[in-house]
């Protein structure tokens, strides 16, 4: 493996610390949350909401409880600890039916590749009957992204492979509000996927060059506000192993 340079090592921590702040400020104090597996970020971004500024946000977490209280953050979100101290233990049926009644705000989700349209694609890269690449495939997304209330995408790379002009195959869609990414905060709006922020120290050029579909830049883009000191902190006390920068290639023989 390709040793990197301090200021790689840099970049990719402030990414990931950027990144699960904004996914932090999307829980609104007293929804009930969901996040998918394979997702470390969000976990730790919805463990970091409920620190600051929504505690009584009630985390259905994709391990099989309600709102456990684990003696540290794993790097699986299938791991067992994810159920210590939980208020309560479910099975699958029970998740299914609750978003199919409704009862959840907002889920964090993953996606190979998005499209302008907000459209999500976890299933194959090329022709259905030859792929490129076959993707693990959505579980339960095509369902829960039309019944959850607000979904927000998390996706650790930004380029033109993820973001295209028409996905392959559409898995799954619906409900989408945000999409988070190590340079930008991406708002479904009416005419589609635009820029709603760029992170400090990103131009709106390179997001738009690392973008497979044209973007609105007409008006002014905000640059993403930096995570706060106490952010920082919050961030720093309930991750001391540094969970958020598992999913970045950067990182992952530096943190663990």
């Amino acid at each position: 493996m390709t040793l990197k340079t301090e200021s790689e090592i840099q970049a990719a921590r402030d990414a990931a610390d950027q990144m699960a702040v904004c996914l932090a400020r999307e829980l609104r104090e007293g929804e009930r949350v969901f996040h998918g597996v394979n997702s470390p970020l969000p976990m730790v971004a919805i463990f970091l909401a409920k620190k600051l500024h929504a505690p009584g946000s009630v985390l259905i977490e994709v391990a099989g409880s309600v709102d456990p209280r684990p003696e540290r953050l794993p790097f699986s979100t299938n791991d067992p600890a994810l159920c210590q101290g939980a208020a309560a233990i479910f099975s699958n049926a029970d998740a299914y039916d609750l978003f199919a009644r409704g009862g959840v705000d907002l889920m964090y989700l993953g996606g190979a590749q998005i499209d302008k349209a907000g459209r999500v694609n976890m299933s194959y890269i090329g022709e259905p009957s030859a792929p490129k690449v076959r993707l693990p495939g959505g579980g339960g997304g095509s369902v829960i992204m039309e019944q959850a209330r607000r979904i927000v995408i998390w996706r650790v790379v930004h380029d033109r492979r993820t973001f295209v002009e028409k996905v392959d195959f559409v898995t799954q869609s619906g409900n989408l509000a945000r999409v988070v990414t190590p340079l930008a905060v991406m708002e479904m709006r009416d005419e589609g996927l635009e820029l709603g922020s760029v992170h400090p120290g990103v131009s709106v050029e390179e997001v738009a060059g690392r973008t497979g579909f044209p973007l609105d830049l007409g008006a002014e883009i905000p640059v993403t506000i930096p995570p706060t000191g106490d952010e920082l902190s919050a961030l720093a006390e309930i991750d001391p192993e540094g969970v958020r920068y598992s999913e970045f290639a950067a990182l992952r023989r530096v943190e663990r």
